[in-house]
């Protein structure tokens, strides 16, 4: 260690440097005494000779461990490097750095440039020997302090972590109390709105869709509106990672854990650099304590909850996907017997064009032929059958179940509106009673009070008006019968409200896997289903031939199409189709043109009558032949006078021209007066005469 007047002049007449420097910023607002006497070491360098003095304090709040940077030591080294620096003061060598490659690169240059280190015990000259080994001593010591405290205290709130009792950051839904450790939030609109989004989730399968039906019903979630402290929060329309956050915590199933990520470190322009906050597996979690305190949701669910997450990410291998929509029913369940691999859907055709099942992976990755490739509406429509009849045995209880869910659904919703209102009027209360304790006067805050009131009263009417809004719909919207749905499940499959998404969660509700493979010799698609529950059954679906399509004309039109080719026109064929109900083969109606396309393909003769021949009239022919009207040409079938035939029933009558000649149909033609019916079952209106 040197003395005072052992620093020579010409060190005296460059510049001193005070170096100021706290570790974190609660250092810097609650440590004061620390920071003061780092400043007045200012006056230390003054009494040592130093007429320039500088002060350089842009590292306050930043760690000397080299995790970060610190642009003011940098600044140090630069000044160092020129020259200028006769002296480096600070408070003691913990100040000046943490860690062993800053200490003796900055010892390095003092030496180099015969600077002179300045703490309180003294002046250093790193270019003696002594001098450099004391230094060097004090920074190994600095640098080893720092160690040991942070293993001492890692290891106390591991410790700690390992019997539940660090009190570490919780999730919405919890605090801290102080009796009795962590519970629920007292706050019973928070609690509902969880458990409302574990609810949709078990419902939809989806954490999009929980998120697309809790904004349809204009559902919160409460943001920090103070930054980090987490103390006053703000409620907002809920968001994507409200909702995500909440399913994939595990505190919310009752588990306590600790060490779910891990810090990092790599180099970086020569420097190490440390990040935080990198999730590690849940198998690699250091402290899992379950059954810790009370939980939204079983530990069972909440597995259950993270394998649905998981297998919904898109590109991710194992599982199946919750339904997304579109034409096809079975994407993200089928999968090659052959190869293993998961079949794709593409859609062949023009326009839509129409699903198609391949096993596309090999051939377009590795260039190898497809497995298989079949029709993906028959395969559907086949899956579809084999799935409602499994469900059938117990379609009354699942539709009590659902009517019962359905109850419960919209009073859930309606009590999280009142909740919300509740709360509006709670704000607008205490804005009010702020705006009152405030003078008015005082234009400056009373103005900003009134339009805070203001804001909260807008609050209260919108949430009035949808409670208004649920209210008035509830007697009108009747709830849906459920049991008369259970009596006909094809019906409620496709029913007009059911939408593919729709339909796609239901059949992965019941079906864990389907295993397809192909019977080249029968030309069938054989399809092993997976149940949940462990139960299998095999369907097979024929696959058409080459120019067969699944837009055929119905068997029973083309019947009724033979049977009255020969005795009426293509537009009479044609009406009566249409009468019947009976669509072609694309669903379309049917016209004259379409019937005569199509007798044309199957080779059907056509209208004979239409030369007039006379052997088959129509009852309009029957009655222009007798010069009498439609009506009464009517009223002679009915009466059994004159026989009629009908290909079915709805079709147009047949009249023979023969059978205009009989004597009765003559008789009552000639008669004047009109004819009278004697009926035994009609009773007379005057029975006394």
């Amino acid at each position: 260690m040197t003395s005072s007047n052992l620093i020579p002049a010409t060190i005296l007449r460059r510049k001193a440097i005070v170096y100021v420097r706290q570790s974190t910023q609660a250092q810097v607002q609650l440590n004061l005494e620390s920071q003061r006497r780092q400043y007045e070491l200012v006056d230390v360098a003054r009494r040592w000779g130093f007429s320039k003095v500088e002060v350089i304090d842009e590292d306050l709040g930043r760690t000397a461990s080299g995790a970060v940077e610190r642009p003011g030591f940098e600044r140090l080294v630069d000044d160092l490097c020129t020259g200028h620096v006769g002296a480096v003061l600070c408070l003691e060598a913990s100040r000046l750095s943490r860690n062993g490659p800053d200490w003796h690169r900055l010892l390095e240059l003092c030496g180099e440039v015969d600077a002179r280190v300045i703490d309180l015990d003294g002046v250093y000259d790193p270019g003696l020997p002594n001098d450099r080994l004391l230094l060097g001593m004090k920074g190994s010591i600095s640098e080893f302090e720092l160690g040991v405290l942070r293993a001492r205290m890692y290891e106390a709130a591991r410790a700690k972590a390992q019997r539940g009792e660090l009190r570490i950051s919780v999730p919405f839904g919890y605090v801290w109390h102080r009796d009795y450790g962590l519970g629920f939030d007292p706050d019973i609109r928070l609690q509902e709105t969880i458990r409302l989004i574990f609810a949709r989730f078990r419902e939809l399968g989806s954490a999009r869709q929980v998120l697309i039906s809790m904004i349809d019903d204009g559902v919160h979630f409460p943001r920090p509106s103070d930054g980090k402290k987490m103390v006053s929060f703000a409620w907002v329309p809920v968001r994507y990672r409200n909702v995500i956050s909440v399913l994939k915590n595990p505190f919310y199933a009752g588990a306590y854990v600790y060490g779910k990520s891990e810090k990092r470190t790599e180099i970086v322009h020569g420097r190490v650099r440390k990040s935080y906050g990198h999730y590690k597996p849940a198998s690699e979690w250091a402290v899992v304590l379950k059954e810790h305190h009370e939980g939204y949701i079983g530990w069972s669910e909440y597995q259950r909850n993270q394998e649905l997450l998981a297998a919904n990410a898109y590109g991710k291998a194992g599982g199946v996907k919750s339904g997304r929509g579109g034409r096809a029913l079975l994407p993200g369940l089928l999968s090659c017997g052959r190869c293993g691999r998961r079949l794709v859907v593409t859609y062949a055709g023009r326009g839509q064009g129409y699903p198609v099942y391949r096993c596309e992976r090999g051939n377009t990755m590795m260039a190898q032929a497809r497995c298989m490739s079949f029709n993906g509406f028959r395969t559907d429509a086949a899956v579809a059958r084999e799935a409602l009849e499994a469900v059938a045995p117990m379609a009354i209880e699942a539709a009590l179940e659902a009517e019962q869910m359905q109850l419960e659904s919209e009073a859930r919703r309606r009590q999280m509106i009142e909740m919300d209102l509740q709360q509006a009027r709670y704000e607008a209360s205490l804005a009010e009673r702020r705006y009152a304790a405030c003078d008015p006067e005082n234009r400056l805050i009373a103005a900003q009070l009134e339009r805070n009131w203001e804001a909260t009263l807008r609050r209260v009417e919108t949430c009035e008006a949808r409670l208004s809004e649920v209210q008035r719909m509830e007697p009108v919207d009747a709830i849906p019968d459920f049991t008369g749905l259970a009596q006909d499940l094809e019906a409620a499959w496709n029913a007009p409200g059911v939408d593919m998404r729709c339909r796609q969660q239901l059949l992965r509700a019941l079906i864990k896997d389907i295993v397809a493979d192909l019977d080249d010799d029968a030309r069938d698609v054989i399809l092993t289903i997976h149940w949940h529950g462990g139960q299998h059954s095999q369907v097979r679906v024929r696959k058409p031939k080459s120019g067969e399509h699944g837009q055929s004309t119905p068997e029973e039109a083309l019947a009724v199409m033979r049977s009255m080719a020969t005795r009426w026109s293509d537009a009479e064929i044609a009406s009566t189709l249409n009468r019947m109900g009976m669509k072609t083969g694309q669903g379309k109606t049917w016209t004259a043109r379409r019937v005569q396309s199509l007798r044309t393909v199957h080779k059907i003769s056509g209208y004979r009558s239409s030369d007039k021949n006379g052997e088959w009239l129509t009852m309009s022919d029957a009655a222009a032949k007798l010069g009498v009207s439609h009506v009464k040409i009517r009223r002679f079938v009915r009466d059994g006078i004159l026989p009629a035939e009908q290909v079915m029933r709805g079709a147009p009558y047949q009249i023979r021209a023969s059978d205009l000649e009989d004597e009765r149909i003559k008789a009552d033609l000639a008669r004047k007066s009109p004819r009278i019916i004697n009926d035994d079952n009609q009773k007379s209106l005057f029975p006394a005469i």
